[in-house]
């Protein structure tokens, strides 16, 4: 194990540095820096080896905590890096993106700061590939099945890497120019630079991967022809239709919803040119919708130049301090405060919309009331009404599932009613050898779900194909975690 006694040697909880604010809302480089390796192996110290492991659980990925903590604290980063490998296909994702709900189940967070786990892991996996640790772990034999993967985001790619691994002929579709999903255009580049992606596609297609980008299965490829060529077929679409809202006004010019904007955003950085595109530049914005995505809307407005930005949720503002209903081990939902935050604009709580208002068909402002909740739904209160400034709305709402309906051998794959598509606790759909993963089955989630879903369903795709599996499975769609 780590140090015995480091959690009461060391009881700060260090995290890596930012760049400072003046200098990184002027480019699009990531905020947070690499840590000193130093402060890594002393936090990682700090690690209880605990007799149950509550990370563990916290974790849908069922990550070997304390033993690539303790790795750490020894300076054995190649072993730890193999023990993080074990478990999760792409750590530096996770490591940059994931909110990390093992640290809100730590057992150390009782009493103390948790342990920096997702700084910890982040550490490993630039260390591995700065050594050239991160090999090529291309199949011994060839199965001579075929699967197709519809969809390269987190979860796509995690099932189609083990699948190649297991043997089979993987190929994967995008509908986008660039492999990634929404790692590539909806994070933006300040969360993530892309190197991180471009490196792993790198490896994948040494290993066997295949990818078709610009393909948008149903358009320019049927769905009945993907289900003809390949043994078995992986839907991975994610969750991309967004959640509306129906007020008066929403028909007038200026008015977004916040994907799009992202898409626009991260293309522009990757150097293309964008007919049309929508910019914060010289504008007063307002996004709705306090979560990841709002703040990504935020951060990106900042660097376009707006003049303000706004934040409206219509929901009370969360507490700095858990809550008695989410004790621990439970992954509380905390006031919390992204890089975005800092850097510029003012966040308002119980705010609801009530109307766009514009003139000559072009958003002027909105009109928003103070949220009050009767009989259970939230309302807007009587008398309460303002007007924002708003040249542009940025709808940060949420997603109803997949956008498009799947039909194959004229039968539709079926849905629950909150729009995802519907599968077993094997990820299989109605329609034989069709499978799902991530957000299109799931909803939208955290990206350590849509890795941990590609890695469980790819294991069930290789026993399907083969009568049996030596991949693991980590976790069934039923599973919901500790914060459920």
């Amino acid at each position: 194990m780590a140090d015995p006694k480091g959690f009461l040697k060391i009881t700060e909880r260090q995290s890596a540095p930012s760049r400072q604010i003046e200098v990184r809302i002027k480019d699009w480089k990531e905020v947070v820096e690499r840590a000193d390796q130093a402060t890594v192996a002393n936090q990682a110290s700090r690690c209880m080896d605990c007799g149950i492991a509550f990370c563990h659980h916290g974790c849908p990925l069922g990550n070997l905590i304390p033993e690539w903590n303790d790795l750490v604290w020894r300076d054995n980063g190649k072993e730890a890096i193999e023990r993080l490998h074990a478990t999760n296909n792409f750590p530096e994702f996770t490591g940059k993106l994931c909110p990390a709900p093992c640290e809100s189940s730590c057992v150390l967070g009782i009493n103390q700061p948790a342990v920096t786990i997702k700084q910890i892991e982040l550490s490993i996996i630039e260390q591995a590939f700065d050594r050239g640790w991160v090999g090529i772990n291309a199949p011994e034999r060839m199965t001579g099945k075929t699967v197709a993967v519809i969809g390269s985001g987190p979860a796509g790619l995690a099932a189609a890497q083990q699948l190649t691994r297991a043997g089979h002929t993987v190929a994967v579709y995008e509908k986008d120019d660039r492999i990634g999903g929404l790692l590539r255009y909806g994070i933006p580049d300040f969360k993530m630079e892309k190197f991180h992606i471009d490196r792993r596609i790198e490896q994948m297609e040494a290993e066997g991967t295949r990818f078709r980008t610009g393909i948008s299965v149903g358009e320019e490829i049927s769905w009945d022809e993907i289900y003809r060529r390949y043994d078995a077929v992986l839907l991975a679409t994610g969750a991309d239709k967004p959640k509306d809202l129906s007020v008066p006004g929403r028909e007038l010019d200026g008015i977004h919803f916040a994907m799009p904007y992202l898409t626009q955003a991260n293309k522009t950085v990757a150097g293309d040119l964008i007919d049309g595109q929508v910019s914060a530049e010289g504008k007063h914005v307002v996004i709705l919708g306090g979560g990841d995505t709002g703040a990504d809307c935020l951060g990106t407005a900042t660097r376009q130049g707006a003049l303000s930005v706004t934040t409206l949720a219509i929901g009370q503002k969360p507490p700095s301090e858990r809550p008695a209903n989410q004790p621990w081990p439970m992954d509380a939902n905390l006031f919390e405060i992204a890089s975005a935050h800092e850097e510029f604009g003012e966040r308002k709580y119980l705010a609801s919309t009530v109307e766009f208002v514009g003139e000559n068909g072009k958003l002027t402002g909105l009109r928003v009331a103070e949220t009050e909740i009767v009989d259970g739904i939230r309302r807007p209160k009587v008398g309460t009404e303002t007007v924002l400034p708003a040249d542009l709305v940025l709808l940060s709402l949420g997603f109803t599932g997949p956008r498009s309906e799947i039909r194959i051998n004229n039968e539709l794959v079926a849905r629950e009613h909150n729009g995802a598509l519907s599968r077993e606790d094997n990820y299989t759909t109605n329609i034989d050898g069709v499978f799902v993963a991530g957000d299109a089955g799931r909803g939208a989630s955290l990206i350590v779900w849509a890795i941990a879903e590609g890695r469980a369903a790819a294991a069930e795709i290789d026993a399907f194909l083969e009568g049996q599996t030596v991949l693991p499975k980590p976790i069934k769609p039923s599973d919901r975690g500790i914060s459920a």
